[in-house]
């Protein structure tokens, strides 16, 4: 139809980012009980979100005929301060995938290119490629990026490169040598994106915020996220801290209103609960020692990890995932990231954690 022949050709070759299942999709597929279903496949926060930002949400739901505030100025101001920035350096985004859409608006086009690592989280390329730009992608070294190979990847038509610290969807966490010596040397035309969606799991962070704070990086942002340790993925909230002239242009493809009402309250008080956070965080340490226990004791590969999941090689990673959903245990293959042979488990509490394994025991089997 002629209709059909005016679709942006890119869309031919675009594919289609496949998020984890949705538990009640699952259980109406294979006829399970929705409530017997665990879902360990999306490196969500098991606990759930703060028990404060919950009650800040009910409140907040009372006011939803109203338009949020746009600017979101009380969450701005307060991540802010928490941060040590200043509410102009900050941008907040419907998740922090919006964020990489804002950078692809605001640098790429047709003859642009990035640079990505090879397994990089399939977002980065898959905007890139809406955008008409090229992706130049380094292979990887042990499952993690190559931060010099690819800062010798950069070419004249470079715009941005793309680095998640840790990665997903590996775990991986690059050397903070390598990590200072990209920021260091990248070209002041090239924005370096620093995703740190899972920046709160670390012991030792590298901090790259003085760079922010000082202006002395104008080419440098960096992204985090309420999905992840906050618990609050649902929300779709996450954001940019970067330079005030850069984050002045983000704000000219941003949509109005695109951070919700509720998603505003339930940030704000999620970052008062310091429990919660702490919490989260001993329970994915302890969940991480009891896989890489499993994984050592029965002899499957696994790549050490720094996030809130960890990727195993189990051979047929397609069979094996759908093994265990059908025992109601979702967890993510990996073939759609070149991986064919792996899936990817996150971490759950100590009783889902020890029935995602017996199912992974019973799926090799």
């Amino acid at each position: 139809m002629p209709f059909f022949d005016k679709l942006n050709p890119t869309l031919n070759t675009l594919p289609v980012y496949q998020p984890g299942r949705p538990i009640d999709e699952v259980a109406r597929e294979l006829g399970l009980d929705a409530r017997e279903i665990i879902k360990v496949a999306s490196n969500e926060n098991p606990l759930g979100p703060s028990p404060i930002a919950v009650e800040a949400m009910k409140t907040a739901v009372g006011q939803c005929h109203l338009y949020p505030d746009g600017n979101a100025f009380h969450l701005k101001n307060k991540l802010a301060a928490k941060l040590g920035v200043e509410p102009a350096n900050l941008i907040l985004g419907n998740g922090s995938n919006e964020i990489i859409e804002f950078v692809s608006h605001a640098l790429l086009g047709p003859g642009s290119e990035i640079v990505v690592s090879q397994y990089c989280f399939a977002i980065y390329p898959l905007v890139a490629m809406m955008m008409g730009a090229k992706v130049n992608a380094v292979p990887a070294v042990a499952h993690g990026h190559d931060l010099p190979s690819m800062l010798g990847a950069i070419t004249p038509s470079t715009r941005v490169v793309w680095v998640a610290n840790p990665n997903n969807p590996t775990g991986t966490l690059a050397k903070p040598g390598d990590v200072r010596a990209l920021v260091d040397q990248v070209p002041d035309d090239v924005l370096l994106v620093m995703d740190e969606a899972y920046y709160e799991f670390l012991d030792k962070p590298v901090d790259l915020l003085p760079l922010v704070r000082s202006g002395e990086k104008p080419n440098l942002l960096l992204m985090r996220t309420f999905s992840k340790i906050y618990g609050l993925a649902g929300l779709r909230i996450g954001y940019g801290i970067g330079h005030p002239n850069f984050v002045s242009a983000l704000e000219k493809v941003r949509q109005p209103f695109n951070t919700n009402a509720v998603a505003q309250a339930g940030a704000m008080a999620a970052l008062d609960d310091d429990a919660h956070i702490a919490t989260t965080r001993s329970t994915n340490a302890d969940g991480l020692k009891f896989f890489e226990a499993i994984c050592v004791e029965q002899g499957i590969e696994f790549v050490p990890s720094y996030a809130n999941f960890v990727m195993l090689r189990v051979g047929d990673g397609q069979a094996v995932f759908e093994a265990m959903q059908r025992q109601g245990v979702i967890t993510r293959p990996m073939g759609g990231y070149g991986l064919p042979e792996w899936i990817r488990l996150s971490i759950g509490t100590a009783k889902e954690n020890q029935r995602a394994s017996e199912s992974l025991n019973a799926a090799l089997a």
